[in-house]
């Protein structure tokens, strides 16, 4: 009875929360978090903010105060009492104004300076324009700004800046617009150039295949890649540098093309949620003519298998995407090696040895100011010495870390000395025993950036508070520094794409392995028979900004079948046969019915299928008790055949004497005369041996939702509590049309030859897919796979074949007629269910 009384908790919670003004969306946002639900509520109650009339920004600024507030024990109840009544004043307007005050009042006990705390909150700030405009000439002067191409990076360089951290973002970009003008020329001038520029280049090869088309569409309406957040990314060379020299040499190297590159961890399989990050770094290079990196992330030895390696490579070709090359942060560790060495002489990096437990506490657990590590001080030679010494292999794991240096004052905690390499007892799998020590993502990530002379480093919104660290140690080390641009992330309601949380579903049997299709990873929709194509054009609808995506499964489901409507053939199939004799025909009575794939779509073909005697419709299409509103088969009732010359009409039919279910319907084909004008049309297959037909399937398999809700996550005790034990249900003895192999052999013909095709187009690009030995080879054979026979099974759902199929016909020669053959066994799984009428279908 637990979680019954949990769930009402958190529907009364909801409902309290809208009260004082959120929204359904964030009041449900803010009840999953348990403590700070808990806040939360005390706040409303103590200070009676139901009654405050409050408007949904002032909810949420509370809202956020109370998140903050659930992160420490330092601020007493008559100091979160002065905040409350800060934001019920009008002083307190913004999520930032609040985690100024928090971070104030923790430090600052009752009573209050008044004075100081809206200082410190930028309560009533004020600056003058000529003020302000001369703290922005500083920063031109600072920062060696070119010119008009830097606009927006001064911009945000201004308003990151302390003190003017408050200023109103308007006033801040007149200033910054005034500064250039008067410093540059006009505005106009500087796009003449760099449009005249643009001209005298080549055009490119892309780095993606056909499939990036997805982003741009036929009607009006602006390519993805030019609106909103991607429209707005810098150009090329745009990016600030400690010195010119550094944006020269880049854009000798890139030719001022746009190099972006996908990062994964080879620590997993990919989910629906990579798609987009996918669809963002390959799409985009491709849109402008530029090249997109496959770079493996391979510093954690102890978690990466040579599985997900081609698992990614093969996930990202079957999405459509060639990589221009295919590189490991392990190709780079030497480069890496030694600029720790060289940050080390630089004094911004240290060896420490202070255990895990003590490291976190001198970081303040982020909550609080941090403190400097005992060993920060210690003489450069010293650190130089003891970072051999881990190299060397003299320390275990955790006993030493190479720290970088930073800025401890800092209100970004990705600022408190960072660990930039760590000592593991691990193999890796290309360098092997080489190393004793491996870098560490905070540090890798940004100087293999910079290696690889990547101009839009692209990366979701997790990352935003990086993006301070990540520019600081490409300064610290006077590199070349990318510009980090953070977009976001694309979550499906109803799923879990945690890794560890998916290996328990497979380790514990809820599911049968990471590609089972009840799952969100791309080789489990792959397998279920979703195109890579219904994918890109889901990710590409949503658009992309820097707000992440929480989209319902519907409307995954929706866009599949958009894209299957037009595509996918349509077969006559019958889930629950039910056997039809046609008593007035002879027993060899046979009419070859031509039949198109598709009514609208004439290049899929069409095929002959068999009209016989003996034919067997869907259970549900008949009935024993006849109504006025009923228009399929009853006694004495005639109903049309989608395709065959004549309806039929029910004359008699056989019961089992034990269950009293139907068995065998007799008709009559209503061929002479004037045949009634039936009301309605069911399909059917035919028994007729010699071509084969019907075609018998071993299992259908349906895929309901593995979650009962949106939000597995909240359940309790933990998300296997929300586990729909009814997710799958198995479907035995269905029947498609014998037009069925014919299909699945030119599906399987056709595929394979465009994998071909566009595995030639990138050989014939220099250097295009360049990778080292080591690297999985996937060849076309790889992209192909069962669930490339689709099609929609006519008035029933959209179906794949599953590769736990054995289908003979499909490993012969492209000459050999198709057909069942020994020791066959054929699986469906449903795709998607029709869009009109899901009643009907499955």
């Amino acid at each position: 009875m637990a979680p019954k009384a949990n769930l009402a908790a958190s529907d009364t919670s909801i409902l309290l929360f809208k009260s004082i003004g959120l929204s359904q969306a964030k009041a449900a946002e803010a009840a999953k978090n348990a403590k700070s639900a808990n806040v939360l509520r005390n706040l409303i109650v103590s200070y009676d903010l139901t009654e405050a009339h409050l408007d949904e920004k002032q909810a949420t600024v509370v809202t956020a105060l109370a998140g903050q507030l659930a992160k420490t024990e330092s601020v007493e109840p008559s100091e979160q009492a002065f905040a409350v009544k800060a934001i019920l004043q009008g002083k307190l307007k913004s999520v930032d104004q609040v985690n100024a005050a928090v971070k104030y009042l923790e430090i600052s006990k009752a009573p209050i300076n008044e004075l100081e705390f809206d200082t410190e909150c930028g309560v009533g700030f004020s600056i003058t324009s000529e003020e302000l405009y001369d703290a922005v000439m500083s920063y031109i002067r600072e920062n060696s700004v070119t010119g008009w191409p830097n606009l927006g990076s001064v911009i945000s360089g201004v308003k990151a800046s302390p003190a003017l951290r408050w200023a109103n973002p308007l006033e801040v970009k007149n200033a910054v617009e005034k500064a250039f003008t008067e410093t540059f020329g006009a505005k106009e001038v500087a796009k003449s150039k760099a449009k005249d520029t643009k001209k005298e280049k080549a055009p490119q090869p892309t780095a993606t295949a056909s499939e990036v088309d997805a982003g741009s569409s036929s009607s009006n309406r602006k390519p993805v890649f030019e609106e909103g957040f991607l429209g707005a990314l810098h150009k090329p060379g745009e990016n600030p540098q400690t010195r010119p020299e550094l944006r020269e040499q880049h854009l000798r190297a890139t030719d001022g093309q746009v190099w972006t590159r996908f990062p994964p961890e080879p620590n997993g399989y990919l989910h629906i949620g990579h798609s987009k990050a996918i669809f963002v770094n390959f799409g985009y290079a491709a849109h402008h003519g530029g090249k997109c990196y496959l770079r493996f992330d391979d510093t954690n030895p102890e978690k990466e298998e040579a599985r997900y390696f081609e698992s990614i490579i093969e996930v990202v070709r079957w999405l459509g995407f060639e990589p221009w090359k295919i590189t490991y942060s392990s190709d780079y560790f030497d480069q890496l090696y030694d600029l720790a060495i060289e940050l080390i002489k630089r004094d911004k990096a240290y060896v420490c040895h202070c255990t895990q437990e003590q490291i976190k506490a001198d970081r303040g657990e982020k909550i609080s100011a941090p403190k400097a590590c005992v060993h920060r001080s210690r003489p450069i030679q010293e650190s130089l010495d003891e970072f051999k010494r881990m190299t060397d292999g003299y320390y275990r794991p955790k006993e030493a870390n190479l720290r970088m240096k930073m800025d401890l004052t800092d209100g970004n905690p990705q600022m408190w000395d960072l660990t930039a390499y760590r000592v593991l007892d691990a193999s890796h799998h290309r360098t092997l025993d080489k190393w004793k020590i491996y870098p560490t993502y905070d540090y890798t990530h940004c100087l293999v950036d910079s290696f690889e002379n990547i101009s839009h480093s692209l990366c979701t919104t997790e990352f935003i508070a990086s993006r301070q660290s990540y520019e600081w140690l490409c300064d610290a080390l006077d590199v070349y520094k990318p510009r980090q641009s953070e977009f976001g992330r694309l979550n499906l309601q109803g799923t879990i794409n945690s890794k560890r949380k998916i290996l328990q579903l497979v380790d514990e049997g809820y599911v049968s392995g990471w590609d089972d299709p009840r799952l969100y990873t791309l080789i489990a929709l792959r397998r279920r028979g979703v195109p890579p194509g219904a994918i890109l054009s889901f990710v590409s609808t949503l658009g992309v900004s820097t707000a992440a995506s929480n989209i319902q499964i519907a409307r995954f489901e929706q866009t599949v079948r958009q894209y299957l409507e037009g595509s996918a053939p349509r077969l006559f199939m019958v889930m629950r046969p039910l056997k039809v004799i046609i008593e007035n025909v002879p027993d060899d009575y046979l009419v070859m019915v031509d039949k198109p794939f598709h009514p609208k779509n004439p290049q899929l073909g069409s095929s002959q299928i068999p009209f016989t005697r003996t034919i067997y419709i869907d259970a549900d299409d008949f009935r024993l008790e006849d109504s006025k509103d009923y228009f399929r088969l009853a006694p004495g009732k005639s109903v049309g055949l989608f395709q065959a010359p004549y309806p039929i009409t029910c004359t008699s039919y056989k019961t089992d004497s034990v269950t009293g279910e139907v068995t065998e319907v007799f008709c009559r084909l209503e061929d002479s005369g004037t045949p009634p004008k039936p009301k309605a049309y069911i399909q059917w297959v035919a028994e007729h041996a010699s071509s084969g037909s019907p075609v018998r399937i071993d299992e259908t398999r349906i895929f309901h939702p593995l979650f009962k809700s949106d939000n597995p996550l909240a359940a309790v005790p933990d998300f296997k509590a929300d586990i729909n034990s009814n997710s799958m249900e198995v479907v035995r003895g269905a029947m498609v049309e014998v037009s069925f192999w014919p299909l699945a052999k030119r599906s399987i013909a056709d595929a394979l030859e465009e994998a071909q095709a566009r595995s030639a187009k990138t050989k014939a690009i220099p250097e295009a897919g360049s990778h080292g030995a080591d690297t999985p080879e996937i060849t076309p054979e790889q992209l192909v796979g069962k669930e490339c026979v689709r099609f929609q099974g006519l008035r029933v759902a959209y179906l794949a074949v599953d590769s736990d199929s054995r289908l003979g016909a499909l490993e012969e020669p492209l000459d050999v007629t198709p057909g069942i053959r020994q020791g066959d066994y054929l699986v469906l799984n449903r795709i998607a269910t029709l869009k009109e009428d899901v009643g009907k279908g499955l």
